[in-house]
């Protein structure tokens, strides 16, 4: 999709688009009182307890008045510098700046902001009141520490929604938009905002990118393999090799269910599953079903079983190997954690080496996502979600957002609805917007057991599939994989988690954030990396002693992994082994977008791999009868109510 230019705009073409504009707003608020008097809308409500918390912020500073005066004072000073500094830059010097943006502030970069005199006051007295509010906040005394984070983190989302950017009167670049086109920036950005508007049923749904220029299978997503195995929960696919030999040991990922596991193949040139499998690697990778509420009972010991467990045995019938090479990505990694523990309770040996990225397993210091995680916001979540039997995807997605508003919100906004220009197509927003759901009674496990007690970190602290987990006791190598400026998973409490294993670990931590600390292939020579195969005591003393490389970490990690992938085997192809090829990758679960209806389709669900041996009756096969379109999306299987109470062999 083309951005619309800014050109002068024709009166004929604004009368025509000023009347879509009536029709479309008079249908969307019809819509909006027929749902509200059908009681469809929920009335606000306060789910994270932020009127207590700001509450609890007014006694704060109000029983400490003199701090409050503080920074009033501290604020008109640095008021009163920047009308001096004005005054001389009005005279033709070039005084220092009271107030700056941070380098990493792509808020400000138009050169007017700098060059005229205007907004250059403008930016000034904006990040001077929002320093100094935010100091305000940040220093209040006597708040415990979860209120602390509420308060600061929603004041920084207020400051941020009031910076003279988001305002068409305040933002040069738009004010030269519409000088330029006699307002059609406003126009096409109403339309814009209209057409969001629908698209969210409602609800305001910000384009981040031009989703009809992506599909997967055929411009990301596009790694040759095929789904070999599936059962409820997820579909298995193996990737086609690209050498003729292989190591025999064979690698799993497991993504997190949060998101779609297509991160790690976005593009050829940016795909991690790609560059594995040219490793050398027999690449298997975990599809995570997109629940609705007929998944609402399953529970995270499900997502075990079903998910890596079932994985393991899958990968056995495909290749004769009985144990893997297994990557946990984020969630994934909690949940690779988990399996590792119930692994070595059960004395089993099904995983060689385990690697995690930026994944979390003691949350002692969960970051800012942690704001969204307490009693007070658990339980109104569970309510919701007991109502709908899952936590919606868009809910998710929003509050990922937040984390980095400027980024995923703001910039949009301006570019969308003050500029009128459509949203340029980037497959990692696309992705981004690929919301998935979350069953309600493993999300609330999740939540409550890990990060609102932390019992992952406590020694059987937690039982899953009759076994008390101890992460003390897995003595498998491992290697943490994380990022410097991960907001989701910060890397000093990832390092927290790598020390309560028992086996050997090796540490790396990566450039950049979350998603671009990890999809950063060697041929982009981008970032840097420390790594040490020896932990410290605390995680700022072992990065003073790791050793620092510049580029990706992708070859380090290989290096390493390949130690425990053994020799080497004429390459596999899927459908070779046991088990049959069901359809080609991505497969039918990852292309299943909650944007979109799926067509009525007929499906029949295949029986999940058999997971202990001592019941299994005979080998498991794979079928499934699928009646679509080609390129159709198919409907999702129906849960199996009973996978959860097989049958345990005796101890």
């Amino acid at each position: 999709m083309e951005n619309k230019p800014n050109v002068a705009a024709d009166p004929g073409e604004m009368a025509k688009s000023l009347s879509q504009i009536a029709e479309r707003s008079q249908h969307l608020l019809n819509e909006y009182l027929e749902r509200q008097r059908e009681g469809k809308i929920a009335p606000m409500s306060d789910d994270l307890g932020l009127t207590r918390a700001f509450s609890d912020l007014a006694v704060s500073l109000m029983s400490n008045p003199w701090k409050l005066v503080e920074v009033q004072m501290q604020m008109w000073q640095e008021y009163w510098k920047l009308w001096q500094t004005g005054m001389q830059r009005m005279l033709g010097e070039e005084p220092t700046a009271v107030a700056q943006p941070a380098a990493s502030d792509n808020r400000f970069k138009n050169e007017a902001w700098q060059n005229n005199f205007v907004f250059d006051y403008i930016k000034q007295s904006y990040l001077i009141a929002a320093q100094n509010m935010q100091k305000l906040v940040t220093d209040a005394q006597g708040l415990d520490p979860q209120t602390q984070r509420k308060v600061a983190f929603f004041t920084r989302q207020f400051v941020d929604a009031l910076a003279p950017t988001n305002f068409a009167f305040t933002n040069p670049e738009v004010l030269a938009a519409t000088m330029q086109s006699g307002g059609k920036n406003l126009v096409d950005g109403l339309q814009n905002l209209l057409g969001d508007l629908e698209r969210g049923n409602g609800q305001l749904s910000i384009s981040m990118t031009d989703y009809k220029a992506f599909k997967l299978g055929e411009n990301v997503a596009t790694a040759p393999g095929k789904v070999v195995y599936q059962n409820d929960l997820m579909q298995l696919i193996q990737y086609t090799p690209s050498t003729e030999q292989v190591l025999r040991t064979p690698l799993l990922i497991i993504p997190p269910w949060i998101n779609k596991y297509y991160i790690l193949d976005l593009r050829e040139k940016n795909s991690f599953i790609r560059w594995a499998v040219a490793q050398g690697h027999t690449v298997f990778v975990i599809s995570w079903v997109n629940p609705d509420e007929r998944f609402a009972g399953k529970t995270f010991e499900d997502y075990m079983r079903e998910g890596p467990l079932a994985a393991l045995d899958a990968i056995e019938q495909a290749t004769g190997e009985r144990a893997a090479n297994v990557i946990g990505y984020c969630l994934g990694g909690t949940l690779l954690a988990c399996t590792l523990a119930w692994l070595a309770a059960k004395g089993e040996q099904r995983i060689r080496a385990a690697t995690f990225f930026t994944a979390m397993i003691d949350f002692t210091e969960p970051g800012e996502l942690g704001v969204f995680v307490d009693e007070t916001a658990l339980g109104n979540m569970e309510k919701k979600m007991q109502e709908r039997g899952y936590l919606e995807g868009a809910e998710m997605a929003s509050t990922f957002n937040l984390l980095r508003a400027n980024d995923l919100i703001w910039s949009f906004v301006v570019n969308n609805y003050l500029l009128g220009k459509d949203p340029f197509p980037f497959d990692l927003l696309y992705w981004n917007s690929d919301a998935t759901r979350m069953p309600a009674k493993m999300h609330t496990f999740y939540l409550r057991n890990m990060y609102i007690k932390n019992l992952l970190a406590q020694p059987r602290g937690i039982t899953l599939g009759g076994e008390a987990l101890d992460l003390s006791k897995v003595k498998t190598p491992v290697c943490f994989v994380s990022t410097v400026e991960d907001h989701i998973a910060p890397w000093k409490s990832t390092y927290m988690g790598a020390r309560l294993l028992g086996g050997p670990v090796r540490f790396i931590l990566g450039g950049s954030g979350h998603i671009a600390g990890i999809v950063n292939p060697p041929a982009a020579n981008k970032y840097q990396y420390w790594s040490s195969d020896k932990l410290a005591d605390s995680a700022d003393a072992w990065l003073a002693s790791a050793q620092r490389s510049d580029g990706s970490w992708w070859s380090s990690w290989n290096d390493w992994i390949s130690q425990f992938g053994g020799d080497k085997v004429p390459a596999r192809k899927p459908g070779d082994g046991k088990l049959k090829v069901l359809e080609d990758a991505p497969g039918s679960y990852a292309k299943l977008r909650l944007d979109q209806q799926p067509p009525k389709t007929e499906h029949v669900a295949a029986p999940a791999v058999t997971l202990e041996k001592k019941i299994e009756e005979k080998p498991a096969t794979v079928e499934t009868v699928q009646r679509a379109e080609p390129q159709a999306v198919p409907a999702q299987p129906p849960p199996n109510k009973n996978a959860h109470k097989r049958k345990r062999p005796s101890k």
